[in-house]
């Protein structure tokens, strides 16, 4: 349906892509994955509009092909006045309308061939987006994303994530040959994630999808497309049989690479001792000797296989460095209450230790951020904050906390760094390189945008961290970064989160935001909650099992047992098919 033969492009600043290849056929659901900044976006803009970019190789793509688009950014617009039902069936009514108008002129009209060829495309269109049963087809897939008590409700009223499944089955029920999404899982709670997977898995059409959602990523994909390195590697299969592959080749390379390594230091001392030699002597027969060395070094070093896909640097996100105190309260919240048309929060009481690694979840749209936003101001008598509490807050709009405007350096420079040398290598741990510096910061992506949050929350002292959804746009491998830096943070956290795996894996305890009100629950509490919700019992028993074996493997890796990685790799490989 698609096909990308040695595709190259670049932006005046940065090469993205470099002979890339890939196909995309009829059905499949395909997870689009790769570092942020990697080119993404940019990849699924060209397939949407490819007569925009200037690119090298080709890109086939039917000229008749509908593409339906959910964005990242989808807004929902607080105006408009119509209804949920409504607002998806705009284009079935727009199309019925219309037919019934060309049928109305056709009554009086004399041009009856120029009106048969419009009636003919409408009813074409509505046909083709399945409308003579498009009322049945949106109660559906309401009731399959567990939204059908708003079918009368006013689109106004939706919270955002609520209004993003609005969004991805608008689209679906258009009919396209082929949906992409960008992130359609960005800022979404649980319930809704969940709704997002049973919409995907029963699409029978083809979908191109960006996601860095663990959850997703293991539950709706058949193909895996990763760019990385501007390089791109595609998958027939599901996205932990990928990983499984993935983890199989790290091996074998690291196995060659060790032998290579010992090779190439005997070839090098080799070369030395005939250098020495060479400078004593004169005779032909030492030169071409040293020669040959020099050749067999340099097959040697070739052939050492570059592996864009296994060896991903994982940024080195650090978080600010606080010396060891005593514990004390650094926040107390008592009888807080936030409204806006309605009421979201009431009569909330709770505190925080100075090292306590809070997750606050709940429903989107009940007031979660603003009770962030209203403990970073600091300004309701219902909030005390220690005295010696320094505060960093990292924004879901991302615009708040950066100049937009600036460029990078422009951003750094105004928090008191000295020298472009001093930013560059401060940057360069969170895996940018020289070229981002002198970039608006509009122009990076959402996870590069965060990333830069998380740099400049980074040289702070600051000992409360408020984080409203750290993880969204962030990569797997940043996500990984962010978890261990918060785990090794010595300061007190306050995160809003709507990811599963960073809960589990950094929260001391949740605080959930239940009828208006917010409940203190153990991490065990929640993780038996979500599991009830969304996993059975085996899934979770075997995931477990195999967290443990990837774990042995990268030990082993680390002390170069190559054969206890490779029986390890084949336990992992059963635990694997019985997922």
């Amino acid at each position: 349906m698609i096909k990308a033969d040695n595709l190259s492009f670049s932006f005046p600043e940065k090469e993205l892509y470099k002979n890339i290849s890939f196909t995309l056929e009829e059905g499949q659901h395909c997870a689009f994955i790769g570092t942020s900044g990697s080119g993404k976006t940019t990849l699924t803009d060209m397939i949407m509009e490819p007569d925009r970019y200037m690119f090298d190789g080709t890109l086939k793509i039917d000229p008749d092909y509908r593409i339906g688009y959910v964005s990242q950014f989808s807004q929902l617009d607080k105006t408009r006045e119509i209804t949920v039902f409504d607002y998806m069936a705009e284009e079935f009514i727009r199309l019925q309308n219309e037919i019934t108008a060309i049928c109305t002129e056709m009554e009086t009209s004399e041009d009856i061939e120029t009106l048969l060829v419009k009636y003919q495309a409408a009813l074409d269109a509505f046909d083709a987006m399945g409308g003579d049963d498009y009322e049945n087809n949106i109660n559906k897939k309401l009731n399959l994303a567990d939204l059908s008590k708003h079918e009368t409700a006013m689109v106004s009223s939706l919270s955002g994530g609520e209004f993003k499944l609005i969004q991805v089955i608008k689209v679906m029920l258009s009919n396209p040959h082929l949906i992409i999404m960008d992130e359609p899982d960005a800022f979404l709670d649980f319930e809704n994630i969940n709704s997002l997977k049973n919409l995907i898995n029963s699409h029978k059409g083809t979908l191109l999808i960006i996601t860095h959602n663990r959850y997703l990523l293991d539950h709706c994909f058949d193909k895996i497309l990763h760019l990385e390195n501007k390089e791109l590697q595609e998958f027939d299969g599901r996205f932990m049989d990928y990983k499984l592959s993935l983890l199989q080749t790290k091996i074998e390379l690291q196995e060659l690479a060790a032998a290579d390594t010992a090779e190439i230091e005997r070839n090098k001392a080799i070369i030395n001792k005939l250098r020495l030699a060479a400078t004593f002597h004169t005779e032909a027969s030492r030169g071409k000797s040293l020669h040959a060395r020099e050749k067999v070094l340099e097959r040697l070093e070739a052939r050492r296989i570059k592996a864009p896909f296994v060896v991903i640097r994982q940024p080195e996100i650090v978080l600010p460095d606080l010396p060891e105190s005593e514990e004390t309260t650094v926040l107390k919240v008592h009888d807080y209450s936030a409204a806006f048309d309605e009421v979201l929060l009431e009569h909330v009481s709770f505190e925080m230790k100075s090292t306590d690694k809070v997750a606050l979840i709940g429903p989107n749209g009940t007031g979660k951020t603003t009770l962030l936003r209203d403990i970073y101001k600091n300004k309701t008598q219902s909030i005390q904050v220690g005295d010696q509490v320094k505060m960093a807050f990292l924004s879901q709009i991302q615009g708040e906390m950066l100049g937009e405007d600036h460029t990078v350096q422009d951003e750094f420079f105004e928090i008191g760094f000295n020298t472009y040398d001093e930013i560059k290598a401060h940057i360069a741990k969170y895996g940018f390189g020289e070229e981002v510096l002198t970039q608006k910061i509009g122009n990076l992506s959402g996870g590069e945008k965060n990333l830069l949050q998380l740099a400049k929350v980074s040289v702070t002292k600051a000992n409360l961290l408020l984080l409203d959804e750290p993880t969204s746009h962030l990569d797997t491998y940043s996500q990984l970064a962010l978890e261990e830096a918060i785990d090794n943070y010595k300061g007190a956290v306050l995160m809003v989160s709507h990811d599963f795996n960073t809960i589990a894996n950094c929260a001391d305890y949740v605080l959930m935001v239940e009828d208006k009100n917010i409940r203190k629950i153990s991490i065990r509490k929640f993780r038996k909650m979500i599991y009830a919700s969304h996993f059975n019992k085996d899934y979770i028993e075997i995931q477990d099992k195999k967290k443990s074996v990837e774990t042995k493997i990268e030990s082993a890796l680390k002390k170069n047992d190559f054969e206890l990685a490779k029986g390890l790799s084949e336990e992992l490989e059963r635990l694997i098919k019985l997922l």
